[in-house]
């Protein structure tokens, strides 16, 4: 399956999918030594985003966001690239510091069409991103 999208921050990457239905809040939110999500009632408390691709609604939270996501790509756990669904101005400062190829406003919800576990190639450059799903257990 390929989505087509919008171009936030240009590149290719590719990796498995971590997929959340839920916003993620940069401070307080994200531990940017790890990548961990750490926010106690995300439903990804405890996985880390490093070298994934992460897909998920979008930023809440403070301006903190282009901070910590500034360190997490520092700390070399930057995520391989980012799929939103909405963009704000903090959604748009983190994709930016993160220097991760970053995408929204798809054809199709990547909520819905992605899966954890999937390999995802991004090509934000193009604007498309190709889904092979995870072959069942």
């Amino acid at each position: 399956m390929i989505l087509k999208g919008r171009r936030v921050v240009g590149g290719c990457a590719e990796g498995e999918a971590l997929v959340t239905r839920d916003w993620i809040s940069g401070w307080g939110g994200v531990d940017p030594r790890t990548g961990t999500i750490v926010e106690v009632r995300h439903e990804l408390r405890g996985q880390s985003f490093a070298g994934k691709v992460l897909v998920f609604p979008g930023a809440k939270g403070s301006s903190g966001w282009s901070s910590i996501f500034h360190t997490v790509r520092l700390m070399g756990k930057a995520p391989a690239a980012m799929l939103f669904n909405e963009i704000n101005a903090k959604m748009a400062l983190g994709a930016v510091v993160t220097h991760a190829p970053a995408m929204t406003d798809f054809d199709a919800d990547p909520l819905e069409c992605i899966k954890t576990g999937d390999w995802v190639r991004v090509d934000a450059d193009a604007g498309t991103v190709e889904i092979v799903q995870r072959a069942a257990p």
